[in-house]
């Protein structure tokens, strides 16, 4: 059966991390778990648009801290994989520990530690350094490219795999099975019904009824006897609700408290 290798690509059109090298010019054992200021993120929804995905990833890490780059891109070998850089490896590590296994866009997300600094780290705490950085790198690339096994097609196709993910900054060790966590509620997909938290305990059913009435297609607004902080408002179409929920999250139905507005969980 025909194999096909990995093309080249440019190392000027790659903004990314590279495997760190051993002293004899191998790749590190992957055992070996680097803490860096950069996480490799795999198993990424492939179906989701590079800018919406980048765009997404920094939403979702920037809670832990400066995220100074979010490297993906679209090409086959980059398919499913994004670099997160930050400040320091301690925001890094803490932002890996807590996210690890979120299942973004219904997909688990696979964290790993990056081998070495990106171009965007480089380019913060050690400037003087950068080209010195950037021309490694490129070396390293071209060396890399340079090296095939010819005598084995299945462990020359496995390789060439291997090599264009850490080439393309992905040398990391392989991300430990961890149960899925819960996706935050910010990040549920549309709803009719909506999920109304910290509200005034002496709000009432009249109330919200005279405030999402307001927008078209109410159907029913539910209060919880026992939990009066929380509610749920449907509306007869996802659409409808998602207009109402961009309108009124936040909104202080007290004059003090900004009340919490999610699509509910289905």
């Amino acid at each position: 059966m025909a194999t096909t290798q990995a093309a080249p690509v440019d190392p000027h059109s790659m903004q990314d991390v590279t495997p760190a090298l051993a002293e004899n010019g191998t790749p590190q054992p992957e055992s070996e778990e680097i803490v860096s200021e950069t996480l490799y993120i795999q198993n990424l929804n492939e179906k989701v648009k590079i800018d919406v995905l980048k765009a997404s990833l920094r939403g979702l890490f920037k809670s832990y801290g400066e995220v100074l780059d979010v490297v993906a891109h679209s090409n086959l070998r980059m398919r499913g994989q994004a670099f997160v850089s930050f400040a320091s490896p301690e925001i890094a590590q803490k932002a890996m520990k807590e996210v690890r296994g979120f299942p973004l866009y219904s997909k688990p997300m696979q964290i790993t530690f990056a081998r070495t600094r990106s171009d965007a780290v480089v380019k913060r705490l050690d400037a003087t350094n950068l080209e010195q950085h950037t021309s490694k790198r490129a070396e390293q690339k071209s060396g890399f490219f340079g090296v095939r096994d010819i005598r084995n097609p299945l462990k020359q196709k496995f390789k060439a795999k291997r090599m264009a993910a850490e080439i393309d900054g992905a040398a990391a060790a392989p991300a430990a099975r961890r149960p899925n966590v819960q996706m935050p509620d910010e990040y549920l997909p549309p709803n009719k019904i909506l999920f109304l938290q910290n509200l005034p305990e002496s709000v009432t059913k009249d109330q919200l009824m005279a405030l999402f009435s307001q927008y078209p297609n109410l159907h029913e607004v539910r209060l919880i006897p026992t939990k009066k902080d929380i509610a749920f408002v449907e509306y007869m179409d996802e659409g409808s609700a998602g207009v109402a929920k961009d309108a009124l999250h936040n909104y202080k139905l007290d004059g003090e408290n900004k009340i919490k507005i999610t699509f509910a969980r289905k």
